[in-house]
């Protein structure tokens, strides 16, 4: 054993190489004892498994590739082995698996010397497993040696700690003998035939593979009758993987008001089987005021204190009536996360609940009293935190249409993709160092402005801007670097905020040190040639183009927005350029935060009270505003046509119909006519779902904190249902996705992740597409296919999907089986 984990310490510490170990030979097996979709399929006839790095610190996973004979690809190409993978998922030449202990990964040394190793199909039906059949030619110390570093790839995932912290019996508890045998992936007749107390050597209790004796001289006979009497003599009891468990409970503070109290089921999502498990059939939950404009959540059973916690933002609540029940988020004092449920007996439970919770968590966030809002916008606040996601349309049916979409974006990514591009080239003498070249300042990406007019992207890192050209295979490629922004007068500065105006041709600059004026850069000379005074007593905090398509023309004015006012800016005017005509100036502070237009130049203002303003033009009152949830709005979007209006705060995302259904004023948007006053559109509050956010805090240790969230922009479609289709924000490593017709469709979860190793620090759509991303992390710039975007699942919240390469950068393929990191060259601080 000791030279075991000697060799093992040597793979783990050897960061250049992506896979750690492999079984070079074998088969793989999908074998459903319980199934009625049959027993065993072979999968790969001839493959090899590894065990490989992924982009995060302490992730792993299992990997099965298929290996070719001349020719034989060709030949294997057919509609049953399609339809298997549309089946199984993912590359039909590769599985990956995430390495933690909920596969129950296990290894089998039978009688006639045949290694075996078997984990679950998470993804499958109760009892299906994976199973892969050792070649004849493996020793036994290769798959003593694979099975030990499984063990501690495990290890390391759970406890978020390198192995060298690990003594033997710490590993004791990844070796699953409590399991039930394996079964024979081929067996001589159907397993329906065979009672529960047959004597079938296939089904005989296996013998599992001794890592301690495993000796690479050894005869493959031999070892097989030495590991069955070690088995015997050196049995250990191995610790019964643990369902998550309930942290400790923090004492509720001296309560001046209750403002609910009810009985409910208490159930903890359980991370391990990703469902929610009943902890307490009769618990009490109690909202209160503790003062100060704080609220506290207290859950206690019979025995004692479940949980208890501030109402913040943060704790995520979903109201669902369809199976009367309130889930959570709960943050202890550690900073882990869990997702809680509670159920209540019929709905006047829930809706006395309810209105008690969004009570305090109103109040809180506005520190104003809930019952001086009119009775119609409680009612709507209200509304908006129900779960939406109803299912409109069945899951088989949601199921294929996924199915239908995911094939249709692959074959137009695989139309995109030249040939000569298909392969990513390396540089393999290229050092980890270079590739990731820092600022000695500190600085890293900012912010990140996507060209219309000549297939550009702009980002910026501190007082430089990096410029990267658009390839025709939707690539990025390094084109130049702004190496200094500074003001007319010589005094450098990094932008606050940037856009790009004149059809790209110039970008206007924010300066922080400056907030009355406004810079103009000419890009085609990489330097900035005016200074924008835009009034002495106004300042500008938000900027936004005349019309949805304005940097697309040669448009000079745009708006700009104070905390309190709303105005044009004519950077032409002599002096002073906003607009005195144009000004609409609101006596209290309205805390103006974000702005749109859409493409007739209807305005969308949002606050970071959380409302938002509806305008035909400026210098009028608004034709509609949208009461505040309490979250301030971060960012704001607007479809081209005005129909929906998309704001981002911190921990989810408001998707507003605009439109209106009925009444006088049918068939006319928010901008153009008010909504009547009992008739205002209700928003989608599109958040992730509690688990999920609870499993992403438990990957990253981090709170959700998402990017403004952007509209995919295609001024060719902008008229047609072909326009706004998708959705695009990032949180934390993960970039996240919204289909716009899932949303609609009332789907859980219609929204795709992808994991990177670093924060994402700006995001957006390619121009003119809904298939192609530009994401900006922190020392590093990605084009990517939204089709590498996968479901949120274990594996995709850990980052399985998103292995980082050691040894380098390479532009991406478009394959994402490798990362598409840009190298040394191609990151913004490069040389200019």
């Amino acid at each position: 054993m000791f030279m075991l984990r000697n060799v093992s310490k040597y793979l783990f510490g050897d960061t250049s190489k992506e896979t750690l170990l492999n079984l070079p030979q074998g088969q793989l097996y999908l074998v459903r004892p319980l199934s009625p979709k049959g027993y065993s399929e072979l999968i790969f006839t001839d493959a090899a498994a590894s065990i490989r790095r992924t982009g995060q610190e302490f992730q792993y996973q299992l990997v099965v590739q298929r290996a070719y004979e001349e020719g034989e690809e060709a030949l294997n190409e057919d509609d049953d082995e399609e339809a298997l993978e549309k089946e199984l998922g993912g590359d039909k030449d590769e599985k990956g698996f995430l390495l933690d202990q909920s596969l129950r990964l296990r290894c089998d040394l039978r009688e006639g010397g045949e290694t075996v190793f078997a984990w679950r199909d998470l993804s499958g039906d109760p009892g299906d497993l994976f199973e892969f059949v050792c070649a004849p030619s493996i020793s036994g110390a290769e798959t003593a040696q694979f099975m030990l570093v499984a063990q501690q790839c495990q290890y390391e995932r759970k406890y978020q700690k390198s192995l060298t912290t690990a003594a033997d019996q710490d590993l004791q508890e990844f070796e699953f003998e409590d399991e039930e045998p394996i079964p024979s992936a081929s067996p001589l007749s159907s397993p329906r035939t065979l009672s529960p107390t047959s004597t079938s050597q296939s089904l005989a209790a296996p013998k599992s593979l001794n890592l301690v004796e495993a000796n690479s001289g050894a005869k493959r006979g031999d070892m097989a009758k030495k590991s069955a009497e070690d088995k015997v003599s050196k049995a250990v009891v191995k610790k019964e993987e643990k369902a998550t468990v309930a942290p400790p409970s923090r004492k509720a503070p001296k309560s001046r008001e209750i403002l609910a109290h009810q009985t409910a089921e208490l159930h903890l999502f359980d991370f391990q089987s990703g469902t929610f498990v009943m902890q307490d059939s009769e618990v009490e939950a109690t909202v209160s005021e503790i003062g100060d404009w704080n609220y506290w959540l207290q859950i206690t059973g019979e025995k004692g204190d479940w949980l208890g916690q501030s109402i913040v933002e943060d704790i995520n609540p979903v109201f669902n009536f369809e199976y009367l029940s309130f889930i959570f988020n709960h943050y202890p004092e550690d900073g882990t996360a869990y997702s809680w449920l509670l159920r209540f007996k019929d709905a006047s439970l829930l809706e006395n609940f309810q209105e008690g919770l969004m009570q305090a968590l109103w109040e809180h966030l506005n520190q104003t009293k809930w019952l001086k809002q009119k009775e119609v916008e409680r009612d709507y606040i209200l509304d908006s935190f129900k779960d939406l996601t109803m299912n409109d349309i069945r899951e088989e049916e949601a199921k294929v249409e996924d199915e239908e979409e995911e094939e249709a974006e692959e074959e137009a990514d695989e139309e995109d993709e030249e040939p000569a591009q298909r392969e990513e080239d390396y540089d393999e003498d290229e050092d980890e160092d270079e590739a990731l070249e820092r600022d000695k300042d500190g600085n890293v990406n900012s912010q990140l402005a996507v060209g219309s007019k000549h297939d550009r992207s702009f980002v910026v890192r501190g007082s430089k801007i990096g410029v990267f050209k658009h390839t025709p295979n939707n690539q990025l490629e390094f084109s130049t670097n702004i190496s200094k922004v500074q003001t007319p007068k010589g005094k450098l500065f990094s932008p606050k905020k940037v856009m790009l105006h004149e059809g790209d041709r110039n970008m206007v600059l924010q300066n922080a040190d400056n907030p009355n004026s406004l810079y103009r850069m000419d890009l085609e000379y990489g330097k900035v040639v005016d200074e924008w005074k835009v009034h002495d007593d106004i300042p500008i905090d938000v900027f936004a183009p005349e019309n949805k398509f304005a940097q697309m023309t040669d448009e000079k004015t745009f708006l700009g927005l104070s905390h309190n006012a709303l105005y044009r800016v004519d950077p032409r005017l002599s002096g002073n350029k906003l607009v005195d005509s144009e000004l609409k100036q609101y006596a209290s502070k309205n805390a103006f935060s974000a702005a749109a237009t859409t493409e007739q130049g209807y305005i969308a203002v949002a606050s970071t009270k959380g409302d938002v303003r509806m305008f035909d033009r400026l210098g009028i009152n608004a034709k509609t505003h949208i009461p505040a949830l309490g979250d301030p709005i971060l960012g704001l979007d607007v479809s081209a046509d005005g129909r929906w209006v998309l704001a981002t705060t911190r921990t989810y995302l408001l998707l507003i119909d605009s439109l209106q259904k009925s009444g006088k004023n049918e068939g006319k948007l928010g901008f153009e006519k008010s909504f009547a006053a009992d008739a205002k559109p209700q928003p989608r509050r599109l958040a992730l779902t509690p688990s999920h956010v609870a499993q992403f805090q438990h990957e990253t240790g981090a709170p959700i904190a998402f990017t403004p969230a952007k509209f995919n922009v295609d001024p060719e479609a902008a008229h047609t249902a072909g326009g706004e289709t998708s959705i695009v924000s990032a949180t934390g490593p993960f970039i996240v996705t919204w289909s716009l017709k899932k949303i609609l469709q009332g789907r859980k979860d219609p929204y795709s992740i992808r994991r990177y190793s670093e924060q994402v620090k700006a995001d957006d759509f390619r121009f003119g597409t809904d298939k192609n991303l530009i994401v900006a992390l922190p020392n590093e710039v990605e084009a990517v296919k939204k089709s590498m975007l996968k479901r949120p699942t274990r594996e995709s919240i850990a980052g399985m999907a998103t292995p980082r390469r050691s040894g380098g950068g390479g532009r991406s393929s478009g394959r994402g089986t490798r990362g598409s990191y840009l190298g040394r060259s191609d990151i913004v601080n490069s040389p200019y």
